[in-house]
């Protein structure tokens, strides 16, 4: 894949570690019906707590998948381990990868960001009325969870705001998936960028737990990054072991599997 391409769509995965950090401890119990500014509100006190309040260290393990241009086929996979012993100590390691190199590459780029991040980084990209007007577009279930869809409008033509829409939890006012387009595109070479991302309980942490990025690439088409959480552990990271990077082996046609 050519660099030029890859590294627009990695500036777009760096939105990822930022809106991941929506709420660890989720609070307690919402009236049914409240008004755009209360939901605004306790959307930003989570951010808030989760910011402030101590956190015991954690690692998770999350796979990533490169696509190339109008292709269902993996370019390349990595599974990466994070390390995290807040507040701020962070760190990765390349367990395993297969597919290309330049895939690799890129996934280190996005994991070399997301340990990289500072509280500058934060603020510029949290969902609060200092970075966004809103809105509130109606109510409906997500997974079987009552929720509010709240329209997020940004405040500035930004590569890391997203213009779109976010499904926020009725109960607990914490924001289950966000759906939308970065305000600007991060180069030239790209027309449009569309992100989901999906959120969730993991042991009492609420993380990112899913994400895709489509980038429309000018003259070739749409290329795709995904991620996905595969396990959570809620450790002491001081005791955790890592496994040296190696590469997936993948079976080749005539061993007939």
């Amino acid at each position: 894949m050519n660099l030029e391409i890859t590294r627009p769509l990695l500036k777009v995965a760096g939105l990822t570690p930022l809106l991941c950090c929506l709420a660890i401890a989720q609070p307690g119990a919402r009236p049914d019906v409240l008004s755009m500014n209360a939901i605004v509100q306790g959307m930003e006190e989570a951010q808030y707590r989760l910011r402030v309040q101590p956190r015991p260290p954690y690692q998770v393990i999350r796979e990533y998948r490169l696509f190339g241009a109008k292709s269902s086929s993996v370019n390349a996979e990595v599974v990466a381990q994070l390390d995290f012993r807040p507040p701020t100590g962070r760190d990765y390691n390349i367990q395993k990868w297969s597919g290309s190199a330049r895939g690799k590459q890129v996934v280190q780029r996005v994991l070399d960001h997301e340990v990289e991040e500072n509280e500058g980084d934060y603020a510029r990209r949290a969902i609060t009325t200092d970075n966004y007007d809103f809105i509130l577009v109606g109510e409906t279930l997500r997974e079987g969870r009552p929720c509010y869809v709240v329209g997020l409008k940004p405040k500035r033509k930004e590569r890391d705001l997203i213009s779109g829409e976010a499904w926020v939890e009725k109960s607990s006012l914490s924001i289950l998936h966000i759906e939308g387009e970065t305000a600007r595109p991060p180069s030239w070479w790209l027309k449009s960028v569309r992100v989901k991302l999906s959120f969730g309980d993991l042991s009492g942490s609420w993380l990112q737990t899913s994400m895709e990025a489509v980038a429309d690439v000018r003259f070739l088409g749409s290329h795709t990054l995904t991620s996905r959480i595969l396990d959570y552990r809620g450790t002491d990271l001081s005791a955790a072991t890592t496994l040296a990077p190696t590469r997936i082996q993948t079976p080749s046609p005539a061993s007939g599997h």
